[in-house]
């Protein structure tokens, strides 16, 4: 199977009629879901979308604790960005960071006793906006359907080399 890359012809190949709806919709839907999702987080908890993420990643971690770059690969944010969030976050008490011992130059994120009880109490209300914005909407097949889509999408758009421009490397 080719990639789009190596199909590509070298003269400009727009969107067909069809396309272009898909992909405006595609804007549209997901431009409002991360804005519902951030405004809902924003009334529950004070926090936008991201940094509840941030706090979730940690909280499934063994010890509450992920080392910094880890998170921010996780997070698909630049390093600088997950540093300005992590420096909000110990703002509020929420997170801390430790040094990494094997490497002086590493650091952890640790959810804070007190980020792992925000986030006990702002979960149900996420849950229930997330269920309202997008299963709700969608049948059982859809919501299939979609899963195997974006799998697809972030497969392709996640290169494995080590060369890669991603967002996590910068």
């Amino acid at each position: 199977m080719n990639t789009a890359s190596e199909s590509a012809p070298t003269q400009n190949r727009w969107l067909t009629e069809d396309e272009q709806h898909v992909w405006r919709s595609y804007l549209h839907a997901t431009t409002l879901l991360e804005d519902h999702l951030d405004r809902q987080l924003q009334r529950d908890a004070g926090m936008p979308h991201i940094y509840y993420g941030l706090l979730v990643k940690l909280a499934e971690e063994p010890e509450r604790r992920l080392r910094m770059t880890e998170l921010a690969m996780n997070a698909k944010i630049t390093r600088s960005r997950l540093s300005h969030a992590i420096a909000r976050l110990e703002k509020n008490g929420w997170v801390r960071r430790e040094d990494c011992p094997s490497d002086k130059r590493g650091q952890f994120a640790v959810l804070t006793d007190e980020g792992a009880e925000v986030l006990r109490r702002t979960a149900p209300g996420h849950v229930a906006a997330v269920r309202q914005a997008l299963f709700e909407r969608l049948t059982p097949e859809q919501q299939q359907a979609l899963g195997e889509i974006m799998q697809i999408v972030a497969e392709g758009l996640q290169p494995s080399d080590a060369g890669a421009d991603l967002p996590w490397l910068r």
